[in-house]
């Protein structure tokens, strides 16, 4: 029997993120058969002790505190950045001249300018590069974006599209990374507003246009305490450091193909854990999502008689639908975790194929364009006024 081709993959950050790709890593081959073996060989992080924890706890098969010394191993074929918003252009660059395939989590970088450096990188390398917007990666929203291709909802008129969470409205929370722009490039703006940012358009189009305004309601926090564990935790101590991203992000768009939308973003709704969702509305139909309810996808057809039009409920988890013929059985739902495993299935797909039907999306371009969508959307609110997309260079 022929020996399977094997893709060596080098995760750099143990963090948060560090642990879903984790997940993807040691799950992808078990569930979807694909044409090449993952194989989870190196970790990287700075701190020691949290990169051998989780070589313990997910199988990675090599230890390193030093990117240099995994860029340098010509074994390894993926390098799977998730760390802090700063680091990305430093690790994505300095993994396409070493000539790796990149996965990247999102926002691409912090500032548009080390995106911009980023995307040059790997066309300059011409390296396969990945993005990672999960949400892209549920099967219900897959499902979504068939039936926009189909025509279901006909012309698209409208998007509205919030992401709401509250875990920073105690005025107490520490100043963590994610609340200081040097090192995040902003708050629920590029957090979460990229996530809505991308999935309009994946399914309704380019940006044209943007008018935003952004808030920070707690401008003062207590500094941290020690080192993060999970990214949406740590420790405050007595004094105070100014907080430097918005707390809430909100604005208007026009898109190239005519639609308009609205667009919320925010860390103060207070009982909303990570509630994304988005209602498209068309000329012949709308859809609406929810990820708190994500195996579902609620779908309005108005071409049908009057007497049976109505939003009805799609359980997306036949295996019919995107993805989830590698899950389990119909009516047995998926969750988050699942979405970087049927990414991680794409990229594999993507790495070992030349067919064009394969390319993976998003890529750096098309996380460069969320990038100046996000750009725009800042210095519409401190201008006041409308702000084109494509006048961001």
């Amino acid at each position: 029997m022929a020996k399977r081709k094997q893709l060596n993959v080098a995760l750099i950050g143990a963090g948060f993120m560090g642990r879903a790709h984790s997940n993807a890593h040691l799950k992808v081959n078990r569930f979807f058969n694909l044409p090449a073996d993952v194989v989870m060989h190196t970790i990287v992080d700075v701190a020691e002790p949290a990169a051998r924890a989780a070589a313990d706890t997910w199988g990675w098969r090599r230890v390193v505190t030093d990117i240099r010394e995994a860029l340098a191993d010509p074994a390894i074929d993926l390098v799977d950045i998730c760390l802090p918003n700063y680091l990305h252009a430093q690790a994505a660059v300095a993994a396409a001249k070493a000539g790796k395939a990149v996965l990247c989590e999102k926002p691409l970088a912090h500032t548009l300018a080390d995106a911009r450096r980023m995307l040059a990188a790997v066309k300059q390398a011409a390296v396969p590069n990945f993005v990672s917007f999960n949400y892209r990666r549920v099967p219900a929203l897959a499902l979504a974006r068939q039936f926009i291709a189909e025509g279901r909802l006909g012309t698209i008129y409208h998007i509205r599209a919030s992401y709401l969470q509250d875990w920073i409205i105690d005025p107490d929370f520490p100043l963590v990374w994610r609340l200081k722009k040097e090192l995040t490039g902003s708050g629920a703006h590029g957090d979460l507003n990229a996530h809505i940012i991308d999935l309009a358009r994946f399914l309704v189009g380019d940006f044209d246009s943007v008018s935003g305004l952004m808030e920070t309601f707690i401008k003062e926090r207590p500094l941290e305490v020690g080192r993060q564990v999970r990214g949406l935790e740590g420790k405050g101590g007595r004094k105070k450091g100014k907080v430097t991203v918005d707390d809430a992000t909100l604005f208007l768009a026009r898109f190239k193909n005519g639609a308009v939308g609205s667009f919320e973003a925010t860390r103060f709704a207070q009982g909303r854990k990570n509630r994304n969702q988005l209602e498209i509305n068309g000329s012949k139909g709308s859809l609406a999502f929810c990820f708190e309810r994500m195996n579902e996808l609620e779908f309005m057809d108005a071409t049908q008689p009057l007497a049976e039009q109505g939003f009805r409920t799609i359980l997306a988890t036949e295996g019919v639908h995107p993805y989830m013929q590698a899950w389990w059985p119909p009516g047995h739902i998926v969750g988050y975790e699942h979405t970087f495993v049927n990414q991680l299935a794409d990229v594999v797909r993507a790495l070992c194929s030349r067919s064009k039907k394969d390319r993976f999306r998003p890529d750096f371009a098309d996380a460069f364009e969320v990038q100046k969508v996000l750009e725009a959307v800042g210095r519409s609110a401190r201008s006041g006024r409308w702000v084109k997309v494509d006048s961001v260079k």
